[in-house]
């Protein structure tokens, strides 16, 4: 007899409840190059994914794959530092199953960041994109298969997947600390190669204003379980000027030169909620 998901969620969650018993508010999933915010957490309690029945262990560079809890800006939270993604060869569920868990752990706030590649002709490399909407283009969805009532409805609406309430927020907070903040449509493919000319004219003549390999799956699980969700891109490399060279390290250091305003504006958000 196959083991249902909710079954599989109750014994993660009794694997990090072995670590802390502390009760998160707010859970993230940290990108490429942008897993240091994990570092700002006060009293921290790391657990290894491979630590946490179900969870999946990354084999990307710049992903840590560690579930960091504790206090940030006097609220509890729960960040992912690193993760899975569908290229690395496992299921949707595998992917978005972090969700779930932190969802269970008590968080009903999900801030989910990624790096990206800049379509709009306005972004330039180590900007930042409040998300307020994507497109799924992965090819696939992660609530395909039977559906657990107790967990989501079968069919979940996904007009407001980002929080306005929280985008508007996090408008305030870059304001007020002089933080640029672009606002755009994040384009989800499965990667894990790099997009074509072809294609990233595409994605431009469609809608998409950044491109990236993660992020949607989470969003739709989250928006499944009912969590209120706030996006944001850092622009790593640009692909309106024509096809990039750029390689994953190039992603990785420009993700790192962003940083201190990422983590200024994230703990900026997290203050006034």
């Amino acid at each position: 007899m196959s083991t249902s998901i909710v079954e599989c969620v109750n014994a993660a969650v009794a694997a990090v409840r072995a670590k802390t018993d502390l009760v998160p508010q707010i859970a993230m999933i940290l990108g490429s190059g942008l897993g240091s915010l994990a570092d700002e957490v006060e009293n921290p309690v790391a657990v290894s994914f491979s630590d946490i029945p179900g969870f999946a262990t990354s084999t990307v560079s710049g992903h840590v794959g560690e579930l960091v809890i504790g206090t940030l800006e006097n609220h509890v939270v729960c960040i992912m530092r690193g993760r899975v993604h569908y290229y690395e060869g496992i299921s949707m569920r595998q992917v978005t199953f972090p969700v779930r868990v932190m969802k269970a752990l008590g968080a009903s706030t999900l801030f989910v960041t990624n790096a990206s590649g800049g379509i709009s002709p306005q972004f330039k490399v180590g900007d930042l994109m409040l998300i307020s909407d994507h497109i799924n283009f992965t090819g696939t969805n992660p609530l395909i298969g039977p559906n657990e009532e107790e967990l989501g409805p079968r069919f979940p609406a996904m007009s407001r997947a980002y929080d306005e309430g929280l985008r508007n927020k996090a408008k305030q907070v870059a304001a007020k600390l002089g933080v640029e903040l672009h606002e755009g449509v994040y384009w989800g493919n499965s990667g894990p190669s790099y997009e074509t000319p072809a294609e990233i004219k595409m994605i431009g003549i469609l809608g998409g204003d950044a491109v990236g390999m993660s992020t949607v799956p989470e969003v739709i699980v989250a928006s499944h379980a009912g969590m209120r969700v706030l996006g944001i891109s850092c622009i790593t490399n640009v692909l309106h000027q024509g096809p990039s060279t750029d390689t994953h390290t190039d992603v990785l250091k420009a993700a790192s030169d962003a940083r201190p305003r990422f983590i200024n504006l994230v703990r900026g958000i997290v203050k006034e909620i």
